[in-house]
C-alpha cells in the first residue's frame, strides 16, 4: 500500500466505498436492511478500523491486518452479490460497487 502524507491511500478510497455503500443500504427492504444491511454495515466499519491499524503498525506486522481487510472485502462481495441476485439492487448498482470495492483492492 502506498504512503501519502503519511496515510494510506486506501483510506480515502474505503470512505468513498462506504458512503456509497451507505446510501444503497438505506434503500433495502426493510426487512433486508435489518439483516444483511447490517451486516455489510458492521463488516465494512470493521474494515476501516483495520485499514487505521495497519497505517499505525510496523510493517512487518501489517501483512496479517491486510489478509483480515481482504477477508472482509470478500464477505462484502458476497453478500452484494446476494443483494443482487435477490434484485434488492439493481445492475447499475451492482457495477458501482464493484467499481469501488476494486479501488480498495
Amino acid at each position: 500500500m502506498e504512503r501519502k502524507n503519511n496515510n494510506l491511500i486506501i483510506i480515502p478510497k474505503t470512505e468513498k466505498y462506504i458512503e456509497y455503500m451507505l446510501t444503497i443500504l438505506l434503500k433495502l427492504p426493510r426487512t433486508e436492511k435489518f439483516s444483511i444491511g447490517t451486516e455489510i454495515k458492521t463488516s465494512m466499519y470493521e474494515m476501516l478500523k483495520n485499514i487505521l491499524l495497519a497505517s499505525k503498525v510496523h510493517t512487518s506486522k501489517r501483512l496479517e491486518i491486510y489478509n483480515i481487510v481482504d477477508a472482509q472485502i470478500y464477505y462484502q462481495r458476497i453478500c452484494i452479490r446476494i443483494m443482487h441476485k435477490n434484485k434488492w439492487i439493481d445492475d447499475k448498482k451492482y457495477k458501482y460497487t464493484h467499481f469501488y470495492r476494486k479501488s480498495i483492492i
